[in-house]
């Protein structure tokens, strides 16, 4: 019985000792079974073609090819890899001064059409610039670099020790702009959707008085502190200076606003609904077209001793407001909705109520000196105990 040593053509590694017997053909049947390949042929050490198993001796080393011609292993290895694509030599990156050993397959084979495989594909065809150490330079930022790497050496996304890339979304987006730049496809699309499923559900639950307080000690008193559309629905934010605070559209529903100092805030479209504003400062407060509907207004003052004057003009702002007693001197509330409100004891001076819709509020004790009336709905008011008479010329159109 004779043994010989077989080789995959042109490669000095991973042999294989076998029984020589039978035909050629059963050699290759043998060949292709132990080194994983489908033999079609075999040469000897020289480059013999073997076509006859008589001329095979006792510890021969053979190589077996697929068809394609004899490559020696040892004068031929640059040629073996362009043939088979291994590229199997190692390399060292130097990437934003951080270094990175490799080897050109990974940097080639996962993404053959990518920047880093153009680069290293063919030795020196890129002409890449190279440090005293003989690694490769490249100018990009090493952290972002690490994932991409990992990722062409085994299909995965991972950072240093181990962490999943999930755990750090801005790690996440920096890795993304790299993976762009040097065209890693695959990668892209990967980042893109796990960015896209990482991202937190909108959170639209309302805020607290602790976060609210919280905003308000870090903005600095001069600076405009803007919540337009924002959720305060149910919060207290009772006796708060909330002075020039910029609430337009917000949803300040069932709010406690109670002795809260509201100067010349703007609640232009805000949600009031239900709200608590008694004893509130709302000198030159701007709530155009907002709904104060079933709110609480006991005792407000919207009296400004500068002459500014508050603004609650609009539609639908007031339907069954309880404003008991509020200093509302020279307000606006042309074309306002106070259908059932109570305005008992009120202060409205100087008032503009044109066009205002007062059917059946309670204006008993109010003080309507000089207020303008005309074309308002006063049908079912009343205006027993007034303190001043109410003249005819106030309510003619």
């Amino acid at each position: 019985m004779r043994r010989v040593t077989l080789f995959v053509n042109g490669s000095a590694r991973n042999g294989k000792v076998v029984a020589v017997y039978g035909t050629l053909s059963d050699l290759l049947s043998v060949a292709s079974n132990k080194l994983g390949i489908k033999a079609t042929s075999v040469y000897n050490g020289k480059g013999g073609l073997i076509d006859d198993i008589a001329l095979i001796r006792d510890d021969d080393v053979l190589f077996v090819c697929e068809g394609e011609p004899f490559i020696d292993p040892q004068t031929d290895g640059r040629a073996q890899e362009e043939l088979t694509g291994s590229h199997t030599d190692w390399l060292t990156l130097n990437v934003g001064g951080r270094y990175f050993t490799t080897t050109r397959s990974t940097l080639v084979n996962k993404e053959p059409d990518s920047m880093l495989a153009h680069m290293f594909k063919d030795k020196d065809a890129w002409g890449n610039k190279q440090d005293p150490r003989g690694a490769f330079l490249i100018d990009r930022s090493p952290e972002y670099f690490e994932p991409i790497l990992n990722y062409l050496r085994h299909g995965q996304l991972i950072v240093n020790d181990g962490i999943n890339l999930l755990g750090s979304t801005a790690l996440f987006v920096g890795v993304l702009e790299e993976a762009r730049f040097f065209g890693i496809d695959s990668l892209i699309e990967h980042l893109e959707v796990a960015i896209k499923n990482s991202q937190p559900a909108e959170d639209h639950s309302p805020i607290s008085r602790k976060e609210f307080v919280r905003f308000l000690l870090a903005t600095p008193t001069k600076s405009e502190l803007r919540c337009q559309g924002l959720n305060f629905s149910g919060a207290d934010l009772s006796r708060l200076d909330l002075r020039y605070i910029n609430f337009k559209m917000a949803n300040l529903s069932r709010c406690n606003l109670a002795h809260a100092n509201l100067c010349c805030a703007n609640l232009e479209r805000a949600d009031l609904s239900g709200s608590v504003l008694d004893c509130a400062n709302l000198q030159g407060v701007k709530m155009l077209c907002s709904n104060a509907e079933g709110a609480s207004l006991k005792g407000c003052n919207f009296e400004d001793p500068s002459g500014l004057k508050a603004n609650l003009e609009g539609k639908k702002v007031l339907p069954g407001v309880d404003m008991e007693g509020s200093q509302m001197t020279g307000i606006n509330l042309r074309v306002a909705t106070l259908k059932n409100a109570k305005l008992k004891n009120c202060n409205l001076r100087g008032a503009t109520l044109a066009g205002t819709d007062l059917e059946n509020c309670d204006l008993s004790g109010c003080d309507l000196q000089e207020a303008n009336l005309r074309g308002s709905n006063v049908k079912g008011a009343i205006f027993e105990e007034m303190l001043t008479p109410l003249h005819m010329s106030q309510s003619v159109r």
